[in-house]
């Protein structure tokens, strides 16, 4: 699918992975919906991805991804300002440390293991439902394309570290899921992968002490660096516009397999 013209939902769009997404996404000519829970961070990136490259380019659309109602004013209102949507870069997610079993003898909170799934898991699940509902009644493109879909798993998914259970369950229910929703909607043109990244220098990370920066750098055989979030979104665009790509999890990660702590 071609980028240029066409309208984006970015799920998790107002910072860090997301944002790069959304700012590569404009960049190539798409209208990207900028659909996070921070409304005032997402007016303010989309402001600037308008200011850059044309009004009219980016909306903001304040969204929680794991309410279905929330979801539905956000598609209908990108749709509205921006026509509909063939492409869904889900990117929002949250995270979670804990040990199952506390150092004074206490059990993990069941009400955090299921917070994490919610958001990472079911309110991506959510979401893409409700975007393919709507993709499946659109024309088709050449080779009978509607849409395309990408979910944000993590190297986690496939060696998580320890207090990581939660969100590792998310990530790993997000690479499970992609084959079969792949070819759940091939008979509608609607294409499924994900990007499983690995150590990302996000807001997120750069809030860690410089120390534990380097280190964490320093466990990537090569590059010996943290990614860079537009690496993140040039992948992302790649899924979209190599029509070829379908039911496919990518690492992306610098050959980093992580280490038990």
């Amino acid at each position: 699918m071609k980028v240029e013209n066409q309208t984006a939902l970015i799920t998790g769009g107002a910072s860090g992975l997301g944002e790069a997404v959304a700012r590569e996404l404009s960049r190539l000519g798409a209208r990207v919906a900028i659909l996070d829970v921070n409304a005032t961070l997402g007016e303010t990136v989309a402001a600037s991805i308008n200011a850059a490259f044309g009004h009219g380019r980016a909306v903001a659309c304040e969204c929680d991804i794991t309410r279905t109602d929330s979801v539905a004013v956000a598609l209908k209102r990108a749709s509205s300002e921006l026509g509909p949507a063939r492409i869904l870069m889900n990117v929002a997610g949250i995270g979670s440390a804990r040990r199952i079993v506390a150092k004074d003898g206490s059990p993990a909170p069941l009400e955090d293991f299921a917070r994490v799934v919610n958001v990472n898991l079911i309110g991506t699940y959510n979401i893409s439902r409700l975007f393919a509902a709507d993709c499946v009644k659109l024309e088709s493109l050449e080779d009978g394309e509607r849409g395309v879909m990408m979910f944000t798993a993590s190297v986690a998914a496939f060696d998580g570290q320890v207090g990581q259970q939660a969100y590792s369950a998310s990530k790993g229910g997000l690479v499970s899921m992609t084959l079969p929703m792949a070819r759940d909607l091939a008979q509608h043109g609607i294409r499924v992968c994900t990007i499983a990244p690995g150590l990302f220098a996000t807001p997120l990370m750069k809030q860690l002490p410089e120390p534990v920066q380097v280190s964490l750098a320093a466990s990537i055989p090569f590059p010996q660096r943290l990614g860079k979030p537009e690496e993140f979104a040039q992948l992302a665009v790649h899924i979209v516009t190599n029509t070829h790509l379908n039911g496919e999890v990518i690492r992306l990660d610098g050959a980093l397999r992580m280490a038990p702590r």
